[in-house]
């Protein structure tokens, strides 16, 4: 694919054949996508499944990161043609990269929110794909950690925030967004 065959393509977040390569359709136009790429469940061949987590009732403060996820994808759909910027390679054709869309619940319940994001992202280590999730408030970040440990084991972190997320909370029922590395350190994942 290339420049001159963007006058024909149509929507490749759906009608895509691969997932690899650039896209060259325009930026603006189309379902919005992660990079534009493909939108699918099925990760067969997948190396990277792109989700997103819209999950912001556990801030003390301003929510808003529900919209995360979305803003992402907008704008991630401007760099879709272009290899990375001082990157010696094009990470678009060496890697195969899907958009595994957005995880569902019910906002109504969100006691069961961590328990699904686990899930969610056990879904995709399972089918041998590498998670990148999209979110949301930090509370989302524990339930990821905890899937990931189960398949590889203690996790190293590298985190950069204005704040360090390891208040004290004991309470493994509180869903909290300043909490998940002190939970994630006495569970073992980090």
């Amino acid at each position: 694919m290339a420049l001159e065959d963007a006058k024909n393509l149509i929507d490749t977040g759906v009608t895509a054949t691969g997932f690899k390569g650039p896209s060259f359709e325009n930026t603006f136009s189309g379902v919005t996508t992660f990079l534009r790429r493909k939108f699918s469940k099925d990760l067969t061949g997948v190396d990277i499944a792109v989700t997103g987590i819209p999950f912001d009732q556990a801030v003390t403060n301003r929510p808003g990161t529900r919209f995360g996820p979305r803003a992402i994808r907008e704008m991630s759909a401007l760099q879709s043609p272009d290899a990375p910027y001082g990157w010696d390679y094009d990470v678009l054709s060496t890697f195969a990269i899907a958009d595994y869309g957005d995880m569902a619940f019910d906002y109504a319940h969100t006691p069961e929110v961590p328990a699904r994001i686990e899930a969610h992202i056990a879904g995709i280590l399972a089918q041998g794909a590498a998670a990148v999730t999209l979110g949301g408030d930090h509370s989302i970040t524990l339930p990821i950690l905890r899937a990931h440990a189960k398949v590889h084991g203690p996790l190293a972190l590298v985190q950069f925030d204005a704040h360090t997320d390891s208040w004290v909370d004991d309470d493994p029922g509180r869903i909290d967004h300043g909490t998940f590395v002190y939970k994630a350190v006495k569970e073992g994942l980090i």
